[in-house]
């Protein structure tokens, strides 16, 4: 292969990316330091409840855009139940997909075994560092969660990398945010 000349023309021809494939500008520069702007972290703590799904529909609306990158967090018992991993790994999957086809961003899935859910959120927020912590909530009552704790109230008093984002469940009837 010969190598090209500084100031040899060429032939190109550009080529057609399927449409799956968004073409993407090049990042804009940051004002403060110059550098190229690049996507944002987002970690999502799901688990199979439809408060979990909504939460994650409404980051996806909401909160997303173009280059980020989206965390998806599943805390499992650790009673190690080898169907609740295959089960959450096809969940994390088709919420993948998901989040590419709404999107446009990558996804990037842990599945951490652990009997404390909420110890395990603030340390992934602190590892990762994004921009938000996005969770749904558990649909107890009031008293119910001052008796027996909360994961989201946990994370709101202990997690310091990050803001934590408390999406309310959607009530019966009402249509997702997707």
């Amino acid at each position: 292969m010969d190598s090209l000349l500084e100031d040899e023309e060429y032939n190109w021809k550009e080529v057609i990316l399927p449409s799956l494939i968004p073409k993407v500008a090049e990042p804009e520069l940051e004002r403060e330091t110059g550098e190229r702007r690049r996507g944002r972290d987002i970690l999502i703590a799901i688990d199979h409840g439809s408060n979990s799904k909504h939460a994650f529909d409404w980051a996806l609306a909401h909160l997303c855009r173009l280059a980020d990158t989206i965390h998806l967090l599943h805390v499992v018992p650790k009673v190690h139940n080898e169907l609740l991993c295959e089960t959450t790994q096809e969940l994390m999957k088709k919420l993948a997909v998901e989040a590419l086809q709404v999107a446009m961003a990558k996804t990037v899935a842990r599945i951490v075994e652990s009997a404390d859910v909420a110890k395990v959120i603030c340390k992934e927020a602190d590892r990762l560092k994004p921009v938000a912590v996005v969770m749904g909530t558990r649909g107890r009552s009031l008293i119910q969660s001052v008796l027996h704790g909360s994961v989201s109230e946990h994370c709101i008093h202990h997690c310091k990398s990050a803001p934590i984002i408390v999406v309310p469940g959607k009530e019966a009837g009402d249509e997702s945010v997707i």
